[in-house]
């Protein structure tokens, strides 16, 4: 695949970042969230797979493509409710992705590999979606977890925290032990991996 195939795409992909209305604070700077989570994602993504496919770089940057558009208070908030809206991101992401690769001549093998990666099949038996959920918790811990800890009791967090270990690679959790944190973040972690 010609590389301003996958350049246009992401061009585009973070076009449509860029219309989140929810900003989050960078450098003293307000930036729509989604675009500042996929730059975080394709910043990990660098330093976990530098020599990552383009397919993988596109799927890494629309991971979250559009969702802000389907709150999660759209849905039950219950487990159940839960597993339904993040099921349905899954898929309509991927199905958004697709069409936007599409756009920007991917041929339909390519785009439909975007979207699988977006969808995360075959996790752990595919070394690119492996990558990409590697990617994806290194983000949630680097960038989300202080403030979902405020919101948690402790032994939510430590259950959330085995949990997302369990997702990640040898090279994931390397990566992940390497992470800037809190004493009291760093104090869950050891709290979580001891269990």
């Amino acid at each position: 695949m010609a590389a301003a195939n996958y350049e246009a795409a992401i061009a585009l992909i973070d076009e449509a970042h860029a219309q989140d209305p929810n900003v989050t604070i960078v450098d003293g700077q307000d930036v729509p969230y989604e675009l500042h989570y996929a730059q975080q994602m394709s910043h990990y993504l660098s330093l976990r797979a530098p020599d990552a496919s383009p397919i993988l770089k596109v799927a890494i940057r629309a991971q979250h493509f559009r969702r802000w558009e389907v709150p999660r208070g759209s849905y039950p908030m219950t487990k159940a409710g839960y597993l339904n809206w993040r099921s349905f991101l899954k898929k309509r992401q991927a199905d958004l992705a697709a069409a936007v690769c599409l756009g920007c001549n991917f041929s339909e093998e390519d785009a439909a590999g975007v979207a699988r990666l977006i969808r995360k099949e075959d996790l752990k038996k595919n070394e690119e979606t492996q990558i990409l959920e590697d990617v994806a918790c290194l983000v949630f811990l680097d960038d989300q977890f202080e403030a979902f800890e405020k919101g948690h009791d402790e032994e939510k967090i430590i259950e959330i925290l085995r949990k997302t270990w369990r997702k990640m690679s040898e090279r994931g959790r390397e990566l992940a032990l390497q992470l800037p944190m809190s004493e009291s973040s760093k104090e869950l972690v050891g709290k979580a991996l001891a269990g």
